[in-house]
């Protein structure tokens, strides 16, 4: 009896690891209200940009003063659910953060290993939101939508390419190559863990940095005339940037 019924739950489940986009909501502070006014001003402007995702909410970069600070997950969860995410996880809680998470429905993952390298930000506290998405190696992530300030996407493992706007403010990452179809006026990095060989590309070049396997430029420095505004691509040169037009 006990090998028929084996077998039947053989037939009817199977347990696989599954690869699924994740985003982060990575909470630098734990005030819910300054959270709420904050979220509601950076996707205002895209209120279905999420459409149901799953989210996974960071507490890793909270400011030492608001570690201790408790977090009402319940609330929290109901205000991320109002921009069209679906909130599922915990992640870089301590014991007490970890036991009102359970409480409140959420399951508590581990960190990422380490991020792609980045120049130091000054610290803010608005969320920062990170639409990280797993490609295979080689492969290429298609965004079809204009990147709002604030919003981050990062193709891990891949190309990325960027049909619409990525405004001032946002963030696209690859591990391999960058492609903007459009106005690249915010965060541009390619190579993020170490290609050399990675390449930015853009049909107008704005943008606030760029990087490509952790050398940078920022519009601290002025573009050169040749490629300001204008199609070109960044790509690495003796160690150092290298900032071509892109001619028909």
């Amino acid at each position: 009896m006990a090998d028929a019924s084996a077998a039947r739950a053989r037939a009817v489940f199977e347990f696989k690891s599954a690869t699924l986009p994740l985003v982060a909501v990575i909470l630098k502070t734990a005030d819910l209200a300054v959270l709420t006014a904050a979220l509601d001003a950076q996707l205002a402007d895209s209120p279905d940009f999420f459409e149901q995702e799953p989210v996974v909410i960071d507490l890793s970069q909270l400011p030492d003063e608001e570690v201790a600070a408790p977090i009402d997950f319940k609330k929290l969860r109901a205000i991320l659910a109002r921009h069209q995410t679906q909130p599922v996880a915990v992640r870089g809680a301590d014991a007490r953060h970890a036991q009102a998470a359970r409480a409140a429905g959420l399951a508590i993952a581990a960190l990422p290993g380490p991020a792609p390298a980045r120049p130091p930000e000054p610290p803010s506290p608005a969320p920062q939101i990170v639409r990280e998405v797993p490609v295979p190696q080689g492969g290429t992530l298609l965004i079809d939508r204009p990147l709002r300030s604030g919003q981050q996407v990062y193709a891990r493992g891949g190309d990325v390419i960027v049909t619409g706007l990525v405004s001032f403010g946002a963030e696209v990452i690859a591990d391999g190559n960058v492609h903007v179809y459009a106005p690249l006026r915010g965060k541009a990095i390619a190579g993020a863990r170490g290609d050399t060989g990675a390449r930015i590309f853009t049909t107008c070049l704005e943008a606030q940095l760029v990087a490509v396997a952790g050398v940078y430029r920022t519009s601290e420095v002025a573009l050169p005339a040749d490629v300001a505004g204008k199609p070109a691509q960044i790509r690495l040169q003796d160690d150092k940037l290298l900032l071509e037009a892109i001619t028909g």
